[in-house]
């Protein structure tokens, strides 16, 4: 598979497929959202469109980065996401840099949300589809957010189908500056477990895939099964 990896500055174009990591926090986030019940979750490309959204859907529940705030009903965290029901329930995320990544691929023909906790997923996906060209979309800092990239090389190889050892990977996510920031509560909106719950590995069993719909790009869980006799990596 010839990989590539770009910030979301560096897109001259939509790629085929693009697979945009954000792991502290949005695509954490995420996951933990579907794992809570949430049917979908769609991608605001502003605050203003996602409270727009929530006026229009009383109903949805919206999130941002940062601290709470008015029209939003919580905020960016894995640790304080976890603790909600969200049984069948429309998310509306809106963050500085996972969902900024996802809109500036959309015309992919495949774009999937990745982070530590559904990389298996993710790349086994990316086997079963034959994907031979991939775009990593490194969303933080400019593209040089050391726990995206080493998430997107983790799943780059991983999706070849070698036998890779995550440590390495999860060590360099540990040691990163957004890692550091959430742990000293440079951040806002912040929960203690964030940095533990972002570096869980293979927590869930789905990779998340992004698509149109009605004018909206809407992120949904897309089961994985895996292959009959595989052994766990």
């Amino acid at each position: 598979m010839d990989a590539r990896f770009l910030g979301i500055a560096e897109l001259a174009e939509a790629p085929p497929v693009a697979v945009v990591v954000d792991v502290m926090r949005a695509f954490t986030v995420a996951a933990w959202a579907f794992a809570r019940g949430a049917e979908k979750i769609v991608l605001a490309g502003s605050l203003d469109e996602a409270l727009a959204l929530k006026a229009r859907h009383p109903e949805w529940v919206a999130l941002k980065d940062g601290p709470a705030a008015p029209g939003f009903d919580t905020v960016n965290s894995p640790g304080l996401l976890r603790s909600l029901d969200l049984g069948g329930r429309t998310v509306v995320q809106k963050t500085t840099a996972g969902t900024v990544g996802a809109l500036a691929v959309k015309e992919a023909s495949l774009v999937l949300c990745a982070s530590f906790v559904v990389a298996e997923a993710t790349a086994r996906l990316l086997r079963t589809r034959g994907c031979d060209e991939v775009t990593f979309v490194v969303t933080g800092e400019d593209g040089r957010a050391d726990e995206d990239l080493a998430c997107a090389q983790y799943i780059a190889r991983r999706a070849t189908g070698a036998g890779t050892d995550a440590a390495a990977f999860l060590r360099r996510a540990a040691a990163s500056r957004a890692a550091a920031e959430l742990a000293q509560g440079v951040r806002q909106g912040v929960h203690p477990d964030d940095v533990a719950l972002c570096l869980e590995l293979d927590r869930f069993p789905f990779a998340m895939v992004a698509t149109a719909e009605d004018s909206l790009m809407v992120l949904r869980p897309h089961a994985v099964p895996s292959p009959p006799g595989a052994a766990s990596v």
